[in-house]
């Protein structure tokens, strides 16, 4: 049986209902199975009397030829009601607009619905601004936007039951290691999702089941959906290469990504066309290079210099141990017991790259060169510290060089703000470095904001 679970993205949904007052639609951006519909559906049956869902990855022709002419809104309601045998009530009903992007009429009438003023409208869509989902359709500036993605690690432990979160941060406030036995737990807690991801499909199959071969069929069909979906864009595959290359060119620990080495083929004017496909399917998260930490990150930022990591950390585990590696039999055992190799670092890297992105922050890592040297200084992640930026590192192994975080430091002291570095160990003091356990990671990040 399907669950719903408790959503952040709801409290702004009453956010935008209370301060819109139908002054403008509601658009819900976000990848495949993130939850979309299901927060759509439930918001609309809580807050209002009455409401019509309508799914246009499965409406009838009839439906929709309803818009084919809203120049009388009146026969448009009225045929909408009649349709859905659902009566609408002037400012206590909603309309929703399901997968609004494979029917972009619907999409270009909510300027003229929401300014007629009877209702509430709800879109939901991924691939929204993709190229064939907005031509020869006028854009609505009548919509506010909210990004979903998959379930944070604090909804992650809300809906299992693992832990509390509240306690986490209880424990984060008094600045003092938890002790064994609790940490023990959390980075348990925590391992899981790593493994298991904020897919709500396979959240729920958790929950009800534990089954982690099931829960990784899961994953799997969902990371074909995707694949599909990039085909129906690029029929030569060169998106799905993009996406299913990001964990292997993570894992060779590259400095920055190469489209090349998906395609493997020369970059073209078009490859840069699809990345960016990619990037609207919020499937990916881009992670700017920049070679000064200041404050203003996304006006220091390299956007030809980046990163890419995956949205879901659960199915970034399953592509990168493949469904007939030995080694993946006990994937989830070994992950929860925290005893993968150290060089699979990157794992907790994409890890702490969701979590900052699910807390509203722009991802952004810092890399110069090394005097007398053909390497380079790299710090993983730059937050904001007021004014100032903060450098993160990641490890997974042993804590004791950060020598990167330390050159960082020296040579931007004006830029940078707190150091922060984050593993799996307990609370530790190094000087003026946090050295902090991962699952902190998401309260520091709401310190910041």
């Amino acid at each position: 049986m399907s669950m719903t679970f408790e959503r952040k993205a709801y409290d702004k949904m009453l956010k935008w209902k209370r301060e819109s007052d139908g002054k403008s639609a509601l658009l819900i951006e976000g990848a495949r199975r993130v939850g979309k519909t299901t927060l759509a559906t439930e918001f609309s049956k809580n807050e209002y009397e009455s409401s019509i869902l309508i799914d246009f990855s499965k409406a009838s022709a009839s439906v929709k030829r309803i818009f084919d002419d809203i120049s009388d809104l009146d026969m448009f309601f009225m045929r909408l009601k009649d349709a859905f045998k659902t009566k609408l009530i002037k400012r206590k009903s909603a309309i929703v607009f399901d997968e609004v992007q494979l029917f972009p009429p619907a999409r270009q009438s909510i300027k003229h619905l929401v300014a007629d003023g009877r209702y509430d409208y709800i879109e939901t869509g991924s691939f929204v601004s993709i190229r064939k989902n907005v031509r020869n359709i006028l854009i609505p500036s009548e919509e506010d936007k909210l990004k979903i993605r998959q379930l944070d690690f604090e909804e992650f432990l809300n809906a299992t039951a693992l832990a509390d979160f509240d306690t986490i941060a209880e424990l984060y406030e008094t600045g003092k290691p938890v002790g064994t036995a609790v940490h023990k737990h959390l980075m348990k807690c925590l391992n899981l999702y790593l493994a298991i991801g904020g897919m709500p499909q396979a959240v729920n199959e958790f929950i009800e089941n534990a089954d982690f071969a099931r829960i990784d069929k899961i994953k799997r069909s969902i990371v074909e959906l995707y694949e599909d979906d990039f085909r129906k864009i690029d029929p030569s595959g060169r998106i799905g290469k993009l996406y299913s290359s990001v964990p292997s060119q993570l894992a060779l620990n590259k400095r920055r990504f190469m489209l090349s080495n998906a395609t493997r083929k020369k970059i073209t004017r078009k490859d840069t066309e699809l990345l960016y496909d990619l990037l609207d399917s919020q499937t990916v998260l881009m992670c700017c290079r920049t070679t000064n930490p200041d404050f203003f990150l996304r006006q220091t930022a390299d956007f030809d210099s980046y990163k890419l990591y995956m949205a879901d950390t659960g199915l970034f585990a399953s592509i990168l141990f493949g469904s007939k590696s030995k080694a993946f039999d006990d994937t989830y055992t070994r992950l929860a017991e925290g005893k993968l190799p150290a060089n699979l670092g990157f794992l907790y890297e994409n890890l702490a790259a969701c979590m900052i992105t699910a807390s509203g922050n722009d991802l952004c890592y810092c890399s110069w060169p090394k005097e007398n040297s053909t390497h380079s200084y790299e710090v993983d992640f730059l937050i904001p510290d007021g004014i100032k930026t903060s450098p993160m590192e990641i490890k997974s192994g042993q804590i004791k060089n950060h020598s990167s975080i330390d050159a960082c430091a020296a040579k931007f002291k004006k830029q940078c703000g707190r150091k922060y570095l984050f593993s799996k160990y307990d609370v530790r003091k190094d000087g003026d470095l946090q050295t902090l356990p991962f699952y902190f990671l998401p309260l520091v990040l709401r310190e910041r904001l």
